[in-house]
């Protein structure tokens, strides 16, 4: 058997410790998982009833077309039905473009350091993968990025806010760049955590289409909503793009359960607007730790934050868990003495800045 060249130089996605798997191994009765950018909040009322009333549909095929969510979403975007896309999780979205649009002619552009997922299934496609280092302030450098652009060049990345820094692209920078890329080269702008954002220059991306038919929006119910289990998520484009890119989706790529709960979550829009006030609250307490102990860290858009500890951030994940506290390590990320800590509860963040801070 020959499997693909590529394939050999990847290495398969590495989630973070399970919770029940830590308390095993070093003994603890208590975990506090601060590492996937999930809400600490959990999701709607409203979504855990639509659960309950669909668990009795378990033995039945999801909706391939997710024609009720598609409805819902598409009054609540005020947008076309057939502008949308869904997948398992924006991640499949990711897949669904890069099959779509890559080959080993092909090349595409993407930020270092940002979303891993552009560059891993392109590389499974084949195609030549530009990277381009990030600005200091952690944003991206997109007049670098178009300079890059050649004949060959399929798609832009621009991840906005960014993961792992939080930035974002202000509105000014990103209608300057796509008045001037080319009309052949797709840009994504993946918004995954577009509900956190509170930057007043933070562009509204919809209105961009119809000027745009080489954008396409990615978003997501895993973050904000606190659906992550259920991988709902989606892509919006022009009827067009979207009708040439959806031969690349899977047939009931989204679960019964999951299209439910994301149509009631859309309903509850108190319960995403609570979600970000206690965000912003929990942002502050980083940022007033981080200037105590005069620590460089990103300003972020998102519900985490990535923190300079001037020290190899191995060990600190590795001291963090062994006392019940799951982070994310800054090395895998392209930051090697920094962690990227999800905000928490109220009680979550002081509880790990306390225990920080006399590692500090």
């Amino acid at each position: 058997m020959r499997i693909k060249e590529q394939l050999k130089q990847l290495k398969p996605y590495q989630p973070g410790k399970p919770i029940e798997e830590v308390k095993r191994e070093y003994g603890l009765d208590k975990v506090v998982k601060l590492a996937s950018n999930e809400n600490p909040f959990g999701c709607s009322e409203a979504a855990k009833e639509a659960l309950q009333q669909e668990i009795e549909q378990l033995a039945l095929y999801p909706d391939g077309y997710s024609a009720a969510l598609r409805t819902r979403l598409s009054e609540h975007l005020n947008v076309s039905e057939k502008s949308l896309i869904f997948g398992n999780g924006s991640d499949e979205l990711v897949q669904i473009i890069c099959r779509s649009f890559l080959n080993e002619k092909t090349n595409t552009i993407t930020a270092a350091s940002t979303f891993p997922q552009y560059k891993h299934n392109a590389v499974i496609e084949g195609a030549e993968v530009r990277e381009i280092a990030i600005r200091q302030d952690g944003g991206h450098d997109l007049d670098a990025m178009l300079a890059a652009i050649d004949e060959n060049t399929q798609i832009v990345w621009v991840c906005s806010p960014n993961n792992p820094t939080g930035t974002y692209t202000a509105e000014s920078e990103l209608l300057s760049f796509l008045n001037r890329v080319p009309s052949h080269v797709l840009v994504v702008l993946d918004e995954a955590y577009y509900e956190y954002v509170t930057a007043e220059d933070y562009p509204e991306s919809i209105p961009l289409l119809e000027k745009h038919p080489n954008l396409i929006i990615l978003r997501t119910f895993s973050k904000a909503y606190g659906l992550a289990a259920l991988r709902v998520g989606y892509g919006i484009a022009s009827e067009a793009l979207i009708r040439q890119i959806e031969p690349a989706r899977e047939p009931f790529n989204t679960s019964r359960l999951g299209q439910a709960a994301a149509i009631a979550a859309l309903s509850d829009q108190d319960f995403i607007a609570s979600c970000v006030k206690k965000n912003a609250a929990g942002l502050k307490q980083y940022y007033d730790f981080a200037k105590t102990h005069g620590l460089r860290y990103y300003p972020s858009q998102t519900n985490f934050v990535l923190i300079d500890f001037n020290r190899p951030a191995d060990e600190l994940f590795q001291a963090l868990l062994q006392k019940g506290y799951i982070v994310r390590s800054g090395n895998a990320l392209g930051f090697p003495t920094s962690l990227r800590i999800t905000i928490g509860t109220k009680e979550q963040n002081e509880e790990i800045l306390t225990i920080l801070a006399e590692m500090l």
